[in-house]
Formats: structure tokens, sequence, C-alpha cells
């Protein structure tokens, strides 16, 4: 009789994956990545197990929204006092805030739970071409489509 194998925390393998976002589209490119932090690309991916690999994303400030987003998606956060609802566009967020740009719409794709924050920990979002992980030796990740 065959058992369904089950990954423990402490026996994953994790890789660093450097991805550039030059060019790439928001939603597809935060799924994808969303996925590989998740560990859904592997094939011993576990649900409550976190088996995903560490990604780097680069030139997050030249990322590509489709239609009239840029000028008509609008991003609000509240400071929790009267009168406290702020609100940013697109296109301010891509020139001023790239990389909390990606982090929202990745970690909107993540679970909502200490599952997810720990796995959002393994996202690093640079807005230009330069990050602080050479020593790890990330390698190249060609997203698909």
């Amino acid at each position: 009789m065959r058992t369904t194998f089950m990954a423990k925390g402490h026996e994953v393998e994790r890789k660093w994956l450097i991805v550039d976002a030059e060019g790439q589209t928001l939603g597809r490119l935060s799924s994808e990545v969303a996925a590989i932090l998740r560990g859904k690309n592997k094939p011993t991916f576990t649900p409550n197990v976190d088996t995903g690999d560490h990604v780097i994303i680069i030139n997050a400030d030249k990322i590509h929204l489709t239609g009239k987003k840029l000028t008509d998606k609008i991003y609000y956060r509240h400071s929790m006092h009267p009168g406290g609802l702020k609100q940013r566009t697109a296109l301010e967020m891509r020139t001023k805030y790239p990389r909390q740009m990606l982090e929202l719409a990745i970690k909107g794709m993540l679970p909502k739970n200490s599952l997810g924050r720990q796995i959002f920990k393994k996202l690093h979002v640079y807005a230009g071409a330069e990050h602080p992980h050479q020593a790890q030796k990330p390698e190249a990740y060609e997203l698909r489509g």
C-alpha cells in the first residue's frame, strides 16, 4: 500500500530564483511568483508546509499594466482615524513605490494565515537591477507566457 508523500519543513531544499520584471504584466508576474513562493511548481508541494523557493524580483519600476490601469487603478489605505483614507494611483505607485506595488499584488495571492506570512518573507523586491543577494547564487527564472 502506498502512502501520500507529505513534505516536512526541515527537509525542504530551497533555491534562490531571480525574476526580471521589465516588460512583464503585473498580474501575470504576481500569480507565477506567488506559486513559486508557495511551492506549487514542485512535485513535493504540501499545502500545510512552506515548500517554496526564495524569489528576488528586479526592475520592479519597469512593470507593465494593461489598459488604462495606470490612471484608473487606485490603491487605498486607511490610518484608522476619522477622515484618514489615503489613495494613490497605479502610476504614482509605479514611479514612487514600485516595490510596494508588487508586494501588495503578490501578498494578496498568498494564504491569509501564519503560513502566508512565513511564505511572504521569502520575497525580495528591488526597484532597480541591483540586489544584495549575490552570495546566495540566484538562478535566473524565465516566466511562462
